[in-house]
This record gives C-alpha cells, structure tokens and sequence, in this order.
C-alpha cells in the first residue's frame, strides 16, 4: 500500500502547475460543479420534491465534497489531515444514501429504514474521529501509516458493500419484472440505476487502483467523476428519471393482482367453455375497462383476448378428443362444447395452438 505520506504535499513546497496541470483542474473543477449544479437543482428548483431526488441531491453535493477533497490533495500544498480523513469519511455517508435511494425508486411506499441511524454510525465516528488527525499527530510514521492504512481498507470495503447491496436491489426488480412486461417507466428507472451503479464501481476502480498501484495519477478518481457525472445528468433527463419514484412498481403490483383476478375467472371458474363469453362481460365481472382489461391480458398473457380464451378451449377439446370414451361424440360437438361457435373457428384456433387438425389428432 503506498505511504500515507505520498499523497500529502509538504507545507514547504511550492506549487508549479502545468499546462496538463490546469487543465485537469478546470476539468475536475467543471464535474464538480456541474454535480452540485445538478443538486442544487433537485433539492431546490424541481417541481416535484421526492425522498428519492432529494436522497441523489445527497449523494451529489457529498461526492462532490469528496471529490473536492481530491483535487486539493492532488495540487494543494499542505492539506491539513483533518480534511483528508473527512472526506474519506464521506464515502461512509455516500453508501447508505446510496441504497436509500435504490429503495426509493424501486418501492411503492419508499421510507427511510428505522434502523438508518445504524447505517450512518461509521461514517459519524470516522468522521468526528477526522478532527482529531493533525499534522502533530502523524509525526510517527508507523503509527500513522497503521491508521490510516486500516482505515482506508475499511471505508472502501464499506463502500463496495453498499454498491454490491444496491446493484442486488435492482438486479431483484429486474428478475420480478421481466423486460416483456416492464412499463416505460419501470424499465427507465432500472435502466438509469443500473447505469448509475456502474458510474460508482467505475469511480470506486480509479481510486483503489491508485492506492495499490503508484503508477495510476491520484486525479484519475476526479476524472472519472466528472466524465460520469456529465453522461449521468444526461441519462437522467433523457430517462426523465427526476420525474418517477418507486410508485410506479405499486401499478405493476395492481396489474398483477387483475391479471390473477382474470385469470380466475376465466380459468379456474372454466368461463372459457362459455360461447357468450366477451372482453366486455369479463371486464363488467372484474369491474375495469375494456381497454384496462385487454391490455393487462396482452401484458401478461402475451396473448390478445380471443386468443387468450381460444388458448384454454383448445386444450380443453385436446383433452376430450384424446380419450377414448369420448370417440363417440362428433368433433362439432366437441367444438360447442368448448364454448367455440363454430366449427371452422375450431380448426382454426386448434391449427394455430397444436399445429395440426382436431381430426388428426383423434385418428393419432
């Protein structure tokens, strides 16, 4: 691990900054600012106030601040410990306000834990701990590189738990809402946090490499940062994230509970052997519209409505026609019977379902 006194510059030099120099500064400085812009904007400026914008205005300004803190490690002068530790700290902070707003966006009634104080109980030690780490206190080389070098395995471990624990959330939403049945909605929100959580493994890479490896710049971290944050923001009103919260999870829930209530009727109850039966009556019996009912059948069943109820009648005649003590009723009769009008609907919809005719299967 490199020394703890590599990445401090001394009281007594003196700064000769670069052309490269300066133009990773106004960089960094530009990612920076376009982050706390963007916070500003969410926490004060939106229209629509949600925990879940709120929450990523969080995350914004404290990256920033811990950002911030590595520019001025990189090209300041003597950079007191005390600021060191405390923006190491933030990363404490940033990885709980980070599963938080997972939550937030993929719950229907999102709130914050009643454990949250727990959460926030390393990063409030570390950081009143941070005001104690002066340059007086770090004369002992060993003492110093003990402690801060424990305390950066912890604070980074810390961090990539939390972004494993947020990119388990969304993966579990991913696999309870399949991409075939996802609204518009719920796949722009799984596709910017997935986004999102690959913008902080990206930025998590670029600092602990330059912790095991002296050849990686310690302005990496604040240049990828700031490449993240300018596709983020983008990504963001492209996806028109800023405007959706976890509610729109709890409409899927409503449609899942229909589906099943549809599904029940028709199904369960065998009203698929009814020849009268119509998307109007089922809507009636499940007291939705006909647009809210076909949609949520084409949503679910992958089917339009005749096909969904011809799907059912067809396998009930497959059924009658494989046995045997059923050879002496007609396949017309078999037809009505399966609730379907006619006999050359019957072929039709069996032909499309078993892909040959009733009366090749009887004679098979």
């Amino acid at each position: 691990m490199r020394s703890f006194y590599t990445n401090i510059p001394k009281l007594d030099e003196i700064s000769s900054l670069s052309f490269l120099d300066i133009l990773l500064i106004i960089v960094s400085s530009a990612g920076l600012l376009h982050g706390v812009l963007f916070a500003v904007y969410l926490c004060f400026f939106k229209k629509k106030k949600t925990l879940p914008n709120l929450l990523l205005g969080l995350i914004l300004i404290f990256m920033a601040f811990r950002i911030g803190k590595s520019v001025m490690m990189n090209f300041g002068d003597g950079l007191e410990p005390v600021f060191i530790y405390a923006g190491l700290a933030i990363l404490l902070l940033i990885g709980p306000l980070l599963r938080w707003y997972v939550m937030g966006l993929t719950r229907a009634s999102f709130k914050l834990p009643k454990n949250y104080g727990l959460e926030l109980a390393p990063f409030v030690f570390t950081f009143i701990m941070s005001f104690f780490m002066t340059q007086g206190s770090l004369q002992n080389e060993r003492w110093s590189i003990i402690v801060f070098g424990s305390a950066l395995i912890f604070i980074y471990l810390h961090f990539a738990f939390y972004i494993f624990m947020a990119w388990r959330m969304v993966k579990s939403v991913s696999n309870n809402y399949k991409k075939a049945v996802q609204t518009k909605s719920q796949k722009a929100i799984l596709d910017w946090l997935n986004l999102l959580i690959i913008g902080f493994v990206l930025i998590w890479i670029s600092y602990v490499l330059n912790i095991v490896d002296d050849e990686v710049p310690y302005i990496i971290g604040p240049i990828v940062y700031s490449t993240a944050i300018y596709f983020l923001s983008f990504k963001a009103f492209q996806l028109k994230v800023t405007d959706i919260e976890g509610a729109v999870f709890k409409v899927e829930d409503d449609n899942t509970e229909l589906f099943d209530k549809i599904t029940q009727l028709i199904v369960d109850e065998k009203r698929y052997l009814e020849s009268d039966l119509s998307l109007a009556s089922v809507s009636e019996l499940v007291g939705k519209s006909t647009q809210k009912t076909s949609s949520v059948i084409n949503q679910y069943a992958k089917r339009n409505f005749n096909d969904f109820i011809n799907y059912y009648r067809v396998r009930e005649a497959k059924k009658m026609l494989s046995k045997v003590e059923n050879e002496k009723f007609t396949i017309s009769s078999i037809a009505f019977d399966t609730g379907f009008s006619s006999l050359s609907s019957f072929n039709s919809a069996f032909k499309k379902f078993e892909g040959t005719t009733p009366s090749s299967l009887r004679k098979k």
